[in-house]
């Protein structure tokens, strides 16, 4: 048995970082709901699932999209009864590695209004349900980057803050329904970023100073152990990213 047996799960942003996601809690025995941009990835995701035994739907949908996050839900409450897990990782648009003083009014409010927004509409949805049904978990990730500045961050952290802020909120309100809000925070996914993109946002930023404060943001304070070859080729393997925008 699963950790996740007959729980339903949405995972906004399924086709990409939300992939792995999807898997495990199909392995776990949840059934999937799959939503994103774009149907390719989420086909794929999703006959990974199947092939390993599990279940997933895909729907094609913009998070920001009122209406279809809204009519996405209670289709899926209609269908199953329940929503027992939403999980948001919709890319936000962020601009990294232009300072604040170079960037476009639209390039510092796009990662805020976009992740705003999103959660937002997926968070209501799915709490409206949980707080019917007294229970549920709503998820989101997030990074150090809201609480701490680090150069060329200037439009990630905003985001960071106001998203933490409101699930912070949304906690307050549907906690006492039996509803937890949880905001996974990472200080790197190693599967977004090649070191070229983190030296693009910071130059002077090498590959073993970016393993070393993703340690310090971690609650162990060190890093996971990375494989000896991933180390000998720091030019071409992910370092993982410092207030990474989900995917």
């Amino acid at each position: 048995m699963g950790m996740l047996d007959g729980k339903i799960a949405i995972v906004y942003g399924g086709g990409g970082i939300g992939g792995g996601v999807a898997r495990t809690f199909a392995r776990e025995g949840a059934g999937v709901f799959l939503a994103g941009r774009t149907r390719g990835p989420l086909d794929a995701i999703a006959k990974d699932i199947a092939d390993a035994g599990g279940s997933a739907d895909v729907t094609v949908l913009d998070a920001t999209d009122e209406r279809a996050v809204d009519e996405h839900v209670a289709a899926i409450v209609a269908r199953t009864g329940r929503v027992d897990v939403s999980f948001n990782l919709v890319s936000r648009g962020d601009v990294q590695g232009t300072p604040l003083v170079e960037m476009r009014t639209e390039d510092v409010l796009r990662a805020t209004v976009n992740g705003l927004t999103s959660n937002f509409l997926t968070a209501r949805a799915a709490a409206r349900q949980m707080v019917a049904q007294g229970s549920g978990v709503v998820l989101h990730l997030n990074s150090a980057s809201g609480a701490g500045a680090f150069p060329g961050m200037g439009s990630t952290g905003p985001a960071d803050a106001a998203v933490e802020s409101f699930m912070r909120y949304l906690a307050a309100e549907v906690g006492p329904h039996g509803v937890r809000v949880c905001g996974i925070w990472t200080a790197g996914v190693e599967e977004t970023l090649m070191t070229a993109d983190l030296t693009a946002v910071n130059p002077d930023t090498e590959a073993q100073a970016a393993l070393d404060m993703i340690a310090g943001m971690s609650v162990l304070r060190r890093a996971r152990g990375w494989p000896r070859s991933w180390r000998r080729r720091r030019s071409s393997r992910p370092t993982g990213r410092p207030g990474s925008p989900a995917r």
